[in-house]
Parts: C-alpha cells; sequence; structure tokens
C-alpha cells in the first residue's frame, strides 16, 4: 500500500488536502481510463509489475522505493499535464477512499474486444494517407526505441558481468591474505595484492551499485516511454484508418442515394 498525500487550490475539489492509501492495481487502474479517455495523448507510464527484480524479490526495500518513486514521478506528470490533470478519473483516484465501485464502472470485456477487432481492422487495412509529420514521428520513435532498448541490455549484460567479478575478487582478496601469512619474503608483497584487490571490489561493488540504481532506472523508463509512445501512433492510425473507412462508406452511400434518384426521375410519369 502506498500513501498518496495530495495538496490543491484547485475549485473543483471539495476539500484543500486528501489522504488516500493506493495499490499498484489502483495505479494500473488509473492509467488505462485515461488511456481510454484519452486515445491520443501521452499517459506516462507506469513502471513494470516486477521490474529488474524476481518476483520472490519483490518486496524488498530497494525494489519498494524504486517502484514508489516511480509512481511518484508518474503521479506528478499526470497532475502537471494540462488536460490530464483535468480528469475525473485522477479526482478520483486522489479523494476517494474506495475505488471498487469505480472500477466496476469501466468497459466489460465485450468493448475491450470490440476495440481490439476494430484495431486490427485498421491495421490490415492500413493507411491510405498518412501525413508526412507523423510517418517521420513513427520512423523516429522506432529508432529511437530500438536504441534506447539495446542501451538497457548492453547496461544490464554490464552490471551482470560486473557482480561476476566482483565475486570473484571477494575470493580472491582472503586468498592474498592467507597466502601472505605463510611466505616470510613475499608477506608484504602479498598484503599488498590483497588490498588492491580489495580496493577494487569496492569500486566495483559502488560503481555497479551506482548503475542498478541510477542508470538503469533511468534507462528502463526511457523503455516503457518509447513503448508509449509508439502505442500512442498506433491508436492515432487507428483513429485515421476508422475515419478513412467511415468516410468512404458515406462517399458510397452518398454516390447509391444520388443513383436512385436518378433512377426514379427516370421512370417516373411525366406530367
Amino acid at each position: 500500500m502506498y500513501r498518496v498525500l495530495t495538496k490543491t487550490t484547485r475549485s473543483e475539489f471539495d476539500c484543500s488536502e486528501y489522504e488516500v492509501r493506493r495499490r499498484y492495481q489502483d495505479f494500473l487502474w488509473l492509467r488505462s481510463r485515461l488511456e481510454e479517455n484519452h486515445p491520443t495523448l501521452i499517459v506516462h507510464p507506469l513502471p513494470e509489475k516486477f521490474v529488474m527484480k524476481s518476483m520472490v524479490e519483490r518486496f524488498n526495500d530497494d525494489f519498494i522505493e524504486t517502484r514508489r518513486n516511480a509512481l511518484d514521478r508518474f503521479l506528478k506528470k499526470i497532475s502537471e499535464h494540462p488536460v490530464l490533470s483535468f480528469s475525473e478519473h485522477l479526482q478520483v483516484f486522489l479523494t476517494e477512499p474506495e475505488l471498487t465501485s469505480y472500477k466496476k464502472q469501466g468497459p466489460g470485456f465485450l468493448s475491450r474486444m470490440g476495440d481490439t477487432v476494430r484495431g486490427l481492422a485498421n491495421s490490415v487495412r492500413g493507411l491510405k494517407s498518412r501525413p508526412d509529420e507523423f510517418t517521420h514521428m513513427q520512423e523516429y520513435v522506432e529508432d529511437f526505441s530500438n536504441k534506447i532498448c539495446s542501451l538497457d541490455k548492453v547496461t544490464q549484460r554490464i552490471i551482470r558481468e560486473q557482480k561476476e567479478y566482483l565475486d570473484e575478487l571477494k575470493q580472491y582478496g582472503p586468498t592474498y591474505t592467507q597466502w601472505a601469512g605463510s611466505e616470510g619474503d613475499l608477506a608484504e608483497p602479498l598484503k599488498g595484492v590483497a588490498s588492491c584487490v580489495e580496493h577494487c571490489g569496492k569500486e566495483t561493488e559502488e560503481q555497479t551499485q551506482h548503475l542498478s540504481e541510477v542508470l538503469v532506472p533511468v534507462l528502463h523508463e526511457y523503455v516503457l516511454c518509447a513503448e508509449t509512445l509508439r502505442g500512442v501512433m498506433r491508436r492515432r492510425d487507428n483513429l485515421q484508418a476508422e475515419f478513412e473507412a467511415k468516410n468512404e462508406a458515406l462517399v458510397s452511400r452518398k454516390t447509391d442515394q444520388e443513383s436512385t434518384l436518378t433512377l426514379m426521375s427516370l421512370y417516373s410519369p411525366s406530367a
């Protein structure tokens, strides 16, 4: 459970301060409602359910703090947005003690299935004339997404290899110390090596910790942001494809109507 404290001066709120308790699933509910009501707006991503930690470690203190910071950034991004900050769902999330009744008001399975089917149909039909600005934007987002994902994977591999190296250093240090105890003439040089290995181990541990706690969360947030942008672009394309299909249907219906009127005038009896 996370404590969410809100202070506001907006007139649509009955009070100036609110305090509620929210679970991770409640944040998921808020984000899904924002995306449903504003399909072409960029809704800041949430941290993944088990990001950078195994399921067994999901209640580890570092993991909880990492997620708390990410959830805090999510709420601040939404509250600073010129449109999303006025969402009624955000107000409910920030003020209502319980969300159970509100969650039941969401779209049902058949409605979500219908949206999915329409999206698939639009993707199969394709767009006839996507504006150049959106084509360039799509290419940029795809390229950025691929590069940031590669950077994230490389960073994860570096951390994994450094941890393996650190484990080896922790084994070598005591070995040199014990060796120095059994060697008279080589005792001091071996102690120096042991000290150097210990120093390298500390530096490596600090560097690995910095990568894990500072760089990786930022990179992974960029990965999620890139995926969010791709989702917005897909929804924009679906809306355009749906508009084109409806426009074609309207033109076809008007053509049929005009043909019918022409036939009626041809077969109508003369005065």
